[in-house]
């Protein structure tokens, strides 16, 4: 097991690989999710987040200039400047960051990403285990309820003020 999300992302030759069938089925559907039951949410996958004018050394991450949760929303979206198409990377931190742990992936790591989203002023962070079906919500970095099936029927964000069906995630 990896305690590296680079290691896992780049294959042989450095060449990317996807995520795991369960890994890429649970972001999908948490994005859609997400979207369908927050109209005034935006959501992303895979969004370069800039950190580069942070110190994050003492989270033993392997980017030091950007850090890419699995999905990400806010409230109010980053702004793309009239001059440009598009943003390769973001500046403004999200209101939410989740992460969802592959089978490549040690959860100490997920959880010190989680702690530095938080040191970003990151509102609200939820680690997602796709094997477990179970969902983690921090409120801070030392604050969290665990969802899963058969003892909840939704996953609550008090913080952002979300409830997903936890039977629709895991379905």
């Amino acid at each position: 097991m990896s305690d590296s999300y680079e290691i896992e992302r780049n294959g042989i030759d450095g060449e990317d690989q996807m995520g795991s069938f369960n890994h890429s089925t649970i972001q999908v559907k948490l994005g859609y999710l997400l979207l369908m039951t927050n109209k005034n949410l935006s959501v992303a996958s895979e969004l370069s987040l800039d950190v580069s004018k942070y110190d994050l050394s003492k989270y033993r991450l392997d980017g030091k200039y950007e850090i890419k949760p699995d999905i990400c929303a806010y409230v109010e979206p980053p702004v793309i400047p009239e001059e440009e198409d598009d943003l390769m990377i973001v500046s403004k931190m999200p209101d939410l960051a989740i992460e969802i742990l592959s089978p490549r992936q040690a959860t100490s790591y997920l959880i010190r990403k989680i702690k530095a989203y938080f040191a970003l002023g990151v509102k609200s962070c939820w680690l997602v285990d796709p094997s477990k079906q179970t969902v983690t919500v921090y409120s801070q970095s030392n604050q969290y309820k665990s969802f899963g099936i058969g003892c909840n029927t939704e996953i609550v964000d008090e913080v952002m003020d979300i409830h997903l069906s936890i039977e629709e995630l895991f379905s």
